[in-house]
C-alpha cells in the first residue's frame, strides 16, 4: 500500500517538472540520452590507449579567433540536421519502453508499397540511415536549419506529451509528422502535404492528413516555440557535435566576417522585437480593450 502510494506521488512529482520543449530552463531530453554512448566511448579509447590521431580542431588564442559560419540565428543546414538526426539516433538506442500509437506505426500505415520484413523493426537504424532520410525530405521541403531545430522541439513535446518512445517501428512517421508541423507553421511553407507525397510516392495526402491531425491534437495544439527554447536546443545541439567529434568547418574570424555576424545580429534583434510587439497585439484581450474605452478624458 505505502509502495503504492509512493509510486503515485513520485508520478505526481514528474508530472509538475517543467517541460524542455516549453520551458528554457529545463534540461533537453537528448543529451541525456547520448551521455551513456559518449562516456563509453571515452572509457574505451583510454583503456585501450587509442590515439586521436592528428588534432584536426582548431582553437583560438589570442591573436586569432575561430570561428565557423553557424549562428543562433542563423544555423548551418547541414550540420544542424546531422546533429538533429544523432539527437534522433541517441532517443531510439537509449529508449526506455516501446511504447506508441497506431498512428505513427509503420507495419500499419507503411511509407512504401513494398513489403518490409519484420526483422526491419526489431533493430535500431544507424545514424547515417536517420540522417539520410532526414536529409531527402529537408531537402525537397526546403526546410531550413532553424526548421531543423524546432523539428526537435516538436519531436520531444509529442515524446513527452503522449507519453511514447521513439523506436524502430514508428520513428519514420513520428519525425516527419514533426518536419512537416515545423516547415508549415515555422517556415511558413503551405500545402506541404501534396508536395511530400510527391517525395514518397506511394503516401496518401489523406495518410497525412490524419497523421497531421492526430500530432496536433497530442501537442494539444501548442506548436509554439519562444526564441529561449529555441536557443537552448540550438547550444545543447552544438554541444552534441562537439561531444561526437562532428566535424565543423571553422575559419579565422576576419575583419568582414566580423562585420557580417554584427549586422546579422542586429536584424535579428529587430525582427525578434517586431515578432514580440505583433505577438503583444494579438493577444490584446477584450478586457483591456473595455478598460481603455472607459478611461476617463483628459481635456484640454
Amino acid at each position: 500500500m505505502w509502495k503504492g502510494r509512493k509510486t503515485h506521488a513520485l508520478r505526481k512529482d514528474l508530472a509538475l517538472e517543467p517541460n524542455p520543449s516549453d520551458h528554457p530552463r529545463a534540461s533537453t531530453i537528448f543529451p541525456s540520452k547520448s551521455q551513456t554512448d559518449v562516456r563509453e566511448k571515452r572509457r574505451s579509447n583510454h583503456f585501450n590507449h587509442v590515439s586521436p590521431g592528428q588534432l584536426t580542431k582548431k582553437y583560438s588564442s589570442c591573436s586569432t579567433i575561430f570561428l565557423d559560419d553557424s549562428t543562433v540565428s542563423q544555423p548551418n543546414l547541414r550540420t544542424t540536421v546531422k546533429c538533429m538526426t544523432l539527437a534522433i539516433y541517441y532517443h531510439i538506442k537509449n529508449r526506455d519502453a516501446d511504447r506508441s500509437l497506431d498512428i505513427f506505426d509503420e507495419r500499419l500505415h507503411p511509407l512504401t508499397r513494398e513489403k518490409i520484413p519484420e526483422e526491419y523493426f526489431e533493430h535500431d537504424p544507424e545514424h547515417k540511415f536517420i540522417y539520410r532520410f532526414v536529409h531527402t525530405l529537408s531537402s525537397a521541403a526546403q526546410l531550413t536549419a532553424e526548421g531543423a531545430v524546432v523539428t526537435l522541439v516538436y519531436l520531444e513535446r509529442l515524446l513527452t506529451y503522449a507519453e511514447i518512445d521513439i523506436c524502430p517501428t514508428n520513428w519514420k512517421r513520428i519525425v516527419l509528422g514533426a518536419i512537416l508541423l515545423a516547415s508549415k507553421f515555422w517556415d511558413d511553407r503551405a500545402v506541404w502535404n501534396v508536395d511530400d507525397c510527391q517525395i514518397l510516392k506511394d503516401v496518401t495526402v489523406e495518410d497525412m492528413n490524419e497523421m497531421e491531425r492526430h500530432f496536433l491534437e497530442l501537442l494539444q495544439f501548442n506548436i509554439n516555440v519562444p526564441f529561449s527554447v529555441y536557443a537552448k536546443y540550438y547550444f545543447d545541439l552544438r554541444s552534441l557535435a562537439d561531444d561526437n567529434n562532428l566535424n565543423v568547418l571553422v575559419t579565422p574570424l576576419s575583419k568582414e566576417r566580423a562585420q557580417n555576424l554584427e549586422a546579422i545580429s542586429r536584424l535579428c534583434d529587430d525582427k525578434y522585437k517586431d515578432v514580440c510587439r505583433a505577438a503583444m497585439r494579438r493577444s490584446f484581450s477584450a478586457d483591456n480593450f473595455i478598460a481603455i474605452r472607459r478611461s476617463n478624458a483628459i481635456l484640454s
